[in-house]
């Protein structure tokens, strides 16, 4: 047994035999007693409203038995809600440590090890069960050996508890005698209470939501199934004579009831039995049309939807109807991971390592499903346009995790390299430069490597050529500048100034520049013949 004093996330003592204590067992007997007799069977709507009336003045255990049972006897609720739930376990946790401020590698370590046991999973699943009924408490059954953890959460049946009747809030542990409860003790309890929507907890879960669809739903499959008794077999009808004694009467309404069960029967001689096929059978669409509508309407209430669970219009719709669906797991996700942060992590810590200034976090995080096509085309377009884009961020739009220093990574194909032996083609002179790092840039607009100008190098005679060239070119074009001036300054619009250079055309003074750039292609010509 520890030596020190144990303290709670706020520095308070904590008394250690009060945390080894199991304090929520349920009883044989008494108001924890874990049998009851069902609430479902004969479900009234004004037994219905009772129970939803009395769960809000103080006793809802009626109303949460009758949420366990729904989950037991309507498939459809069964199936929306644990997608619900399961939606929440399907996410992986992550341990992050606090914002602003550095934390003990063996805290974050600790925590790790805590989130990753194999209980954990099945803590999770009993903390969701508060969606249903507005809330949800395990008992942590605390244990002592290197440190204080968990040996086991132990889900406990809602039934057990109630909310204080002053704020209707604070949940209390029901016990024999008392009508106000008993205060749960601190650090022993993870206490689930989603906010689904404002008001007391206890109106909040999803089974008060779909209680009258349940009980609706109820009566059409019990009407439906009394339709499909009398419509799904024809009608038999025994016809006897006049006069037939009492015990032949019996003998044929015996024959009739048994052609029902036993499809076999035997009858007097001069008595008759007759099939009379029944006609109605279009009510199986009315009792079939409601059971889908109220279905549809239980997928919206837990869904938020209908087109994941039901037939969709379009692919489009769809898709707008499951991002209704990511906005509500991500809201399941955030609340169960500060319950589980306030009620397990800070505890768990300052048992261990003592109050901590900050503490770190067990995070629920819901990744939205990412085009990666659409944005692998954006970033290749914007990157060599200037944009400048977080490598972190896109590896987590992408689900990529960061690699370690020491691991393959997937790099560009190696452009082939040509063999010394080869010689280039004649119109295809070698660029020695082209693969230079200090000489080569990549082209903004098709993206492949292409050799620059290179510097550094002295000029050779082509340079000087055209070095001198460029100095002369004012004087080769001003017999052509005069001639275009001179039809500017002469033209009266825009129309005249247009048929004005097309009848100059051909008959510009270019001799000056063409014998200049003749005289170079001559020059040009014969270093080349030099060498």
């Amino acid at each position: 047994m520890s030596t020190y004093q144990l303290v709670d996330p706020h520095g308070r003592p904590v008394s250690s035999p009060s945390l080894l204590k199991e304090e929520a067992a349920p009883t044989l007997t008494g108001v924890r007693a874990l049998w009851s007799d069902p609430v479902a069977s004969g479900l009234t709507p004004g037994k219905l409203a009772r129970m939803l009336r009395n769960a809000v003045e103080g006793d809802p255990a009626d109303y949460l038995a009758l949420a366990e049972e729904m989950e037991e006897r309507d498939l459809h609720y069964a199936s929306v809600l644990g997608t619900r739930k399961r939606a929440v376990l399907a996410i992986e946790p992550a341990v992050n440590p606090p914002d602003g401020g550095a934390t003990d590698d063996k805290i974050l370590d600790a925590v790790r090890e805590l989130v990753e046991a194999p209980e954990f999973e099945a803590m999770q699943i009993d903390v969701l069960d508060a969606l249903g009924k507005g809330f949800s408490v395990v008992e942590i059954l605390w244990e002592y050996g290197a440190q204080w953890r968990p040996r086991e959460y132990a889900w406990r049946d809602p039934r057990h508890f109630q909310f204080d009747r002053k704020t209707g809030r604070e949940l209390r542990l029901r016990e024999d005698g008392s009508i106000e409860g008993r205060a749960l003790s601190r650090y022993s309890f993870i206490r689930h209470v989603p906010k689904l929507k404002s008001g007391q907890p206890i109106r909040g879960g999803l089974a008060r939501l779909n209680a009258w669809a349940f009980l609706l739903k109820s009566y059409t499959l019990k009407d439906w199934a009394a339709f499909l008794e009398v419509f799904g077999m024809p009608l038999r009808v025994g016809r006897y004579g006049r006069g037939a004694t009492p015990d032949e009467k019996r003998v044929l309404l015996r024959a009739v009831r048994d052609l029902a069960s036993d499809a076999a029967a035997i009858i007097p001689s001069g008595m008759e039995i007759e099939f009379i096929e029944a006609k109605g059978g279009s009510g199986n669409a009315v009792f079939g049309a409601m059971a889908d509508y109220l279905d549809a309407q239980i997928s919206k209430g837990v869904l938020g939807q209908t087109m994941t669970t039901d037939d969709g219009s379009s692919l489009a719709q769809a898709q707008v109807h499951e991002n209704v669906r990511y906005d509500i797991l991500r809201a399941d996700a955030r609340q169960c991971a500060a319950t589980i942060n306030r009620d397990l992590v800070q505890p768990f810590i300052a048992f261990n390592f003592g109050p901590q200034e900050r503490y770190p976090t067990v995070d629920l995080p819901v990744a939205e499903a990412e085009d990666i096509k659409t944005l692998s085309d954006a970033l290749t377009k914007l990157v060599p346009l200037g944009l400048k884009v977080s490598m972190a961020e896109v590896r987590e739009k992408i689900g990529l995790s960061e690699p370690e220093e020491d691991a393959d990574v997937l790099t560009p194909a190696a452009k082939p390299k040509a063999d010394p032996q080869d010689k280039p083609e004649a119109d295809e002179p070698e660029d020695e430069d082209a693969d230079d790092p200090a000489t080569a840039r990549a082209c903004p607009s098709c993206g492949e490597i292409h050799a620059t100008a290179r510097s550094g190098e002295e000029p050779d005679e082509l340079d000087d050529l055209l070095e001198g060239a460029l100095d002369e070119w004012g004087a080769d074009l001003a017999p052509v500048m005069d001639q275009l001036q001179a039809e500017f300054a002469a033209a009266s619009s825009y129309e005249d100034l247009q048929a004005r250079l097309e009848r100059m055309a051909g008959t510009l003074d270019v001799g000056p520049l063409a014998r200049r750039i003749a005289d170079l292609a001559l020059i040009a010509h014969g270093l080349g013949d030099a060498g």
